[in-house]
């Protein structure tokens, strides 16, 4: 078998983990991460040697087909983080909270969470919000579970931003974005996603907090970086961020086959004789005896 192209982080990976993340930070090492909803993409994810993969509530949008994450449910982001913990076994594995799954009282926060560990097969759990959701994150982490957090641009609290738009541009809210990262550092978090924010302040948030920041559209200063995986592959075709950079056009491929196989069919030219199952001569003459 050839191994061209095969990554040498494939075979026997050992385990990543929270404590993999602190250090990559004290070395100055980026850390990588994907969004993942799936067996097969996160076994490939898992193969190519990413260091982590978010079950992201974008299944909501880019698995799901809902105009935003709101909807999705816990049983709905089980589903789907049960199916990524059996592709993937090396990489750290974080199930995304969806929306009113932690922010109607401190006791479901926990208990949801540690449904993700329990029947999830997740590693960690991620979580939106700064100061209003440390009591929560604390009450978690005191439950033995690694809680990351995400500030900037929380697509739960999309409504209330007014929309997908970039966070702390003013002094103010860049001065309240840095004060929610250092309480969520005291707090327990293991790592933080900043989300649409600028990439000074970004940068700067990630050298006053000892906890690793993995940045989505808030450029290259933090200390690894996120994308949506259907962004990256060309998947999603309803919109794509700026911020993100797209490796690959799936949704033509796709497109392109679904058509050719269409035109393969009303031509007959598929299937061909490859690709059916025959029998011999003999029992076939005894057959039609037998239905004579």
């Amino acid at each position: 078998m050839s191994t061209t192209n095969v990554s040498p982080t494939m075979s026997h990976r050992k385990k990543v983990t929270t404590l993999t993340f602190r250090q990559k930070k004290e070395r100055g090492e980026a850390i990588t991460m994907l969004t993942a909803y799936d067996y097969p993409t996160a076994l490939a994810m898992d193969k190519a040697g990413v260091d982590s993969i978010l079950v992201g509530d974008s299944l909501a949008m880019v698995v799901l087909g809902y105009e935003n994450t709101l909807p999705v449910t816990m049983d709905e982001m089980l589903h789907h983080a049960r199916a990524v913990s059996r592709g993937a076994k090396s990489a750290l594995l974080v199930g995304d909270m969806p929306f009113m799954s932690y922010q109607v009282s401190v006791e479901d926060a926990v208990r949801n969470a540690g449904r993700f560990l329990q029947q999830g097969g997740m590693d960690a759990v991620k979580l939106e919000g700064g100061r209003e959701r440390v009591d929560a994150v604390r009450a978690i982490v005191s439950a033995g579970i690694p809680v990351m957090g995400h500030l900037g641009l929380t697509p739960q609290s999309v409504n209330q931003l007014g929309g997908f738009r970039a966070q702390g541009k003013t002094a103010s809210a860049a001065k309240r974005l840095l004060e929610d990262a250092r309480i969520l550092d005291e707090a327990g978090v293991f790592s933080l996603v900043l989300e649409s924010v600028p990439a000074r302040l970004a940068e700067y948030i990630s050298r006053q907090i000892s906890i690793p920041t993995i940045g989505i559209g808030a450029g290259p200063g933090c200390d690894g970086q996120v994308l949506v995986t259907h962004d990256v592959l060309g998947l999603f075709e309803r919109f794509t961020p700026k911020f993100v950079k797209q490796y690959a056009n799936f949704h033509a491929e796709m497109n392109k086959a679904f058509m050719d196989y269409i035109d393969d069919v009303e031509s007959k030219r598929f299937p061909a004789v490859e690709h059916i199952v025959e029998m011999t001569d003999d029992e076939w003459s005894s057959f039609l005896k037998e239905v004579k």
